[in-house]
């Protein structure tokens, strides 16, 4: 097994810009390696450090799928002097990579279930891969309906819209957006998501609902999907915190006696219930 400690060398295939404001970009990779590309075996909702040389590393949500070979690609909003260092990059340059991390979503559980997709904000990143991976044509049997919620500020915000664009042309997906308050141009929904969500009336039954996004988003539309009758095993969430070594050694996102990085990102309602109370 390749060293946890140690990154891997990739380049930076393409940059995308997802957003009107330009602080948020999408950076795919190619392993220098192949053996390291064989290596990097992941499921949608995990994440992994990713390092420039000279500026250090910062944990990221692997924003595409496994279905999508060749390459892997991190949705990176500029915040600080590392992410600011991905957002400089160019084509050719060299980025380091350990991973992948974390738990990811159930994907094996989430069989044969209805799967209702809410996201918030630059946050869909994970959402991204796993409703890809959903879609794929070698997975698409094993679930069942798919509806997907993603809502922003404004229209500016939206990101990967030429993915979005081809989902709404399906007819085995629903997909709804929504911004934060109305804008000229804009024909989607307008509202904050967790009435959004309400408005939708997903039904519970035989139901999976995955939520990631800003806190005051997931407790709102937790409260929403309560209501709506689904149960805390139900409902599943990815958290942020302020994760360091990525595999559970620094302590830097122990939540009681779990570990973000290890245990999480993604962990159920009902785990959730059982944690101290900032969670």
């Amino acid at each position: 097994m390749p060293n946890p400690y140690i990154p891997v060398l990739t380049t930076v295939k393409s940059i995308v810009s997802e957003n009107k404001v330009n602080d948020i970009k999408t950076i795919e990779l190619e392993f220098k390696k192949e053996e390291d590309y064989n290596n990097f075996a992941y499921i949608p909702g995990q994440f992994a450090e990713i390092s420039l040389i000279g500026k250090g590393e910062c944990p990221i949500g692997i924003a595409s799928s496994p279905t999508e070979e060749g390459s892997i690609k991190f949705t990176i909003k500029k915040m600080g002097e590392v992410t600011s260092g991905f957002h400089n990059c160019e084509i050719g340059d060299t980025v380091g990579v350990r991973g992948p991390c974390g738990n990811g979503w159930p994907i094996e559980d989430m069989k044969g279930k209805n799967i209702v997709v809410i996201g918030g904000g630059f946050a869909f990143s994970t959402l991204r891969s796993l409703v890809i991976y959903l879609l794929d044509e070698t997975h698409r049997q094993d679930y069942k309906d798919i509806t997907v919620i993603y809502g922003n500020r404004d229209s500016g915000e939206v990101l990967y819209r030429d993915v979005l664009e081809d989902w709404k042309k399906r007819n085995d997906i629903n997909v709804v957006l929504t911004i934060d308050r109305e804008e000229e141009g804009w024909t989607e929904k307008v509202g904050f998501v967790a009435p959004i969500v309400k408005e939708v009336g997903p039904s519970a039954d035989n139901a999976v609902a995955v939520v990631c996004g800003p806190p005051i988003m997931i407790k709102t539309t937790i409260a929403v999907l309560e209501e709506l009758k689904f149960t805390p095993e139900q409902i599943l969430n990815s958290l942020e915190m302020r994760m360091k070594c990525g595999i559970g050694k620094c302590g830097r996102c122990n939540i009681g006696n779990k570990y973000v990085c290890v245990d999480g990102p993604v962990f159920s309602l009902a785990e959730l219930k059982k944690l101290p109370s900032e969670y």
